[in-house]
């Protein structure tokens, strides 16, 4: 009888969970996994096919652009609110910057005990090359009209105009993330704690500060809540056909090389 359970449409199934996994580097393009125009068919597939009884996210990011993170956020937040479905998310490695954003899609977060957290901040980084060229004898000439166009120029001196404008945008940013945060975890949070410093924490310590609601897996977490008979549907972006025949190599050998560094800042 359960063979036919898929034939036969007026016996009940057992509840449908759909799963998205977001795993990789937040970044617009080429360069990242995830970003909105590459899971918006993602996310779309999850919250309509087969009229699922909830949204699992199982998150391994360790962050990336902020906008990106905003936009796949306020898409699942959209999706959830329209189809008027519970979305849970569950921390694997790491859930940090970005990474911990998109868990606030959820009404409720999982990390393991050993998962990391966190990093609600905001970070820009570049290299100064004024001290090479000057020694290679290489003269640096551009010409702009408007005198910020060539601000934070690795190749230029640092002006302290320029730094002051980077870190009252990074303000601006930072400002952003943590109003979502404050949103979505409102009653959760530890008061009193100072949750929006950069910092990170593991598993059990971000449930005392009430950045997750709890230890849990996704499978186990979910029979919980919807039975053990629950099905789970997994979906994640498709590779493009080119690059399932190795024509991608040098752009997915630097994409790789990127987003080890990223994931190297956290131990992993």
């Amino acid at each position: 009888m359960t063979a036919m359970t898929t034939y036969i449409p007026f016996i009940k199934k057992p509840p449908l969970v759909a799963v998205i996994r977001l795993s990789g580097v937040i970044a617009s393009g080429a360069r990242g996994q995830l970003n909105d125009a590459t899971l918006a068919p993602v996310i779309e597939r999850a919250f309509h096919r087969g009229k699922p009884q909830a949204v699992a996210l199982v998150i391994n990011s360790p962050g990336g652009s902020p906008v990106q993170s905003s936009l796949i956020t306020a898409r699942i937040r959209r999706l959830a609110a329209e189809k008027e479905l519970p979305v849970f998310a569950f921390v694997e490695d790491v859930a940090a910057s970005g990474g911990y954003w998109l868990a606030t899609a959820a009404d409720e977060i999982y990390a393991d005990e050993s998962s990391i957290l966190g990093s609600i901040g905001v970070i820009s980084a570049s290299f100064g090359l004024t001290g090479l060229i000057e020694k290679i004898g290489v003269e640096r000439r551009v010409y702009t009209a408007g005198k910020s166009k060539s601000m934070l120029d690795p190749f230029q001196p640092e002006r302290p105009s320029d730094i002051k404008r980077l870190k009252a945008l990074q303000e601006d940013i930072h400002s952003a993330f943590k109003t979502q945060v404050a949103t979505r975890r409102k009653g959760k949070l530890e008061r009193g704690a100072d949750l929006f410093n950069g910092d990170i924490w593991l598993g059990d310590e971000a449930f005392e500060l009430g950045l997750i609601d709890g230890i849990g897996h996704v499978v186990p977490k979910m029979k919980e809540k919807f039975g053990d008979k629950a099905r789970f549907r997994v979906h994640g972006p498709r590779r493009p056909f080119i690059s399932r025949f190795g024509l991608q190599l040098g752009s997915d050998a630097i994409t790789a090389i990127e987003e080890r560094a990223e994931y190297a800042r956290f131990g992993l």
